[in-house]
């Protein structure tokens, strides 16, 4: 593949060449299986617990409270199910901005007896804790919301809303795909549990992790081994695993000096576009995570941007990539009460680790000149 401009890191991000060396030291030398009592096999369960052990020193948690996925569409089912099989129905409590993933199962859960509020964020683009708090009622089950919207890049208030979670006694679940790598975070006591992803943070596709409270009882999501504290069954993902410890050890170095790259990048990317044309608008007011940003180019159809500029050699999102190929503009975006037009003419970018200064320069010349084209030819069909 020639040289490209990859603006998507919110989808997925490349492997990084020290995760990779680790994920193939371990694929070379594994042959046990933890759960077997041989020398093989007590081997890999070592490695399975370091890794373990290092993720929670990162996340501040103990080593128990945490439980290895394949990623975290997996996370959030195995925490919304496991909490909400417990009782017959109940009221949930989530945002109308929620990735598909929690999205969807709430959806599901509701056809099944629940009921749920989805509370609205406006341009904002944020669920406030006092309206978390107004929604509240004596048989709500449980609160789920995102620490950051993979869209937009609108930070929630999760320590706020922890709090209110936690004098409510309520179970509060938190997805963290979009905050981790990104900037450093501590989970507020208030939180219950919260998942996580790999392939978002230069670890390989097919692995993640929830931390989750002991006190928390999960329904499991589905039955076998005694693995991962009889909270999901199924021999462990140990090259995976590996090399997502290896990825968490690496923000453990270097977040500081990532987020600062990562900042420098976007807003690079977002001032220069907005320094060149008009009609440009930020999707979002409340404080964003370092590498986001959501720009409606008025006036241009964003589904005909995107793919203009992918055979220009710059690869950027309509939206989230669990939504692809959907010809609707983004449902988060027209949740937040973005007009229809303005969420068709969107583009999401998320710059990456890897992005280089002179990709953005280039990156912005090629935006500009193609949005300008784009709209000069609307005006005189």
């Amino acid at each position: 593949m020639t040289q490209r401009i990859y603006l998507d890191c919110n989808s997925s991000t490349r492997i990084d060449k020290r995760v990779l060396q680790a994920i193939v030291q371990e694929l070379e030398e594994e042959e046990g299986n933890p759960s077997s009592l041989h020398v093989q096999g007590q081997w890999c369960r070592r490695k399975l617990e370091q890794s373990r052990q290092l993720i929670a020193r990162f996340l501040r948690v103990q080593p128990t409270d945490l439980i290895f996925t394949s990623g975290g569409t997996e996370g959030a089912y195995l925490l919304l199910y496991g909490i909400l099989k417990r009782s017959l129905a109940g009221h949930i409590i989530t945002s109308s901005v929620e990735h598909s993933c929690i999205y969807q199962t709430v959806r599901e859960f509701e056809k099944q007896g629940y009921e749920a509020t989805f509370l609205p964020t406006g341009l904002w683009g944020a669920v406030r804790p006092e309206a978390v708090k107004e929604a509240i009622r004596p048989d709500t089950r449980l609160i789920t919301l995102m620490s950051v919207n993979n869209e937009t890049g609108v930070k929630t208030d999760i320590e706020g809303i922890a709090e209110i979670a936690s004098q409510a006694n309520i179970p509060f679940v938190v997805d963290g795909v979009a905050l981790l790598g990104k900037e450093s975070f501590s989970i507020p006591k208030g939180v219950s549990a919260m998942f996580f992803s790999g392939h978002k943070i230069h670890a390989p596709k097919g692995v993640g992790v929830c931390f989750c409270k002991q006190f928390l009882k999960l329904a499991p999501l589905f039955v076998g081994g005694s693995q991962e504290f009889n909270r999901r069954a199924g021999t462990e993902n140990l090259p995976g695993i590996v090399g997502l410890a290896e990825a968490i050890a690496i923000l453990e170095k270097e977040q500081d000096a990532i987020t600062r790259h990562l900042k420098e990048r976007r807003d690079q990317l977002e001032q220069g576009l907005i320094n060149r044309l008009g009609e440009v608008v930020v999707n979002g007011q409340g404080p964003r995570i370092a590498n986001t940003t959501n720009i409606s180019f008025l006036g241009v159809d964003g589904e005909a941007l995107l793919i203009n500029l992918d055979m220009a050699g710059i690869s950027v999102s309509h939206g989230s990539a669990c939504s692809s190929g959907a010809l609707e503009p983004s449902r988060i975006l027209l949740n937040m009460g973005i007009t229809h037009a303005q969420a068709a003419s969107a583009i999401r970018f998320s710059v990456g680790r890897t992005t280089t200064a002179q990709e953005i320069d280039k990156a912005i010349e090629i935006i500009a000149a193609m949005v300008e084209r784009m709209r000069s030819l609307k005006r005189t069909s």
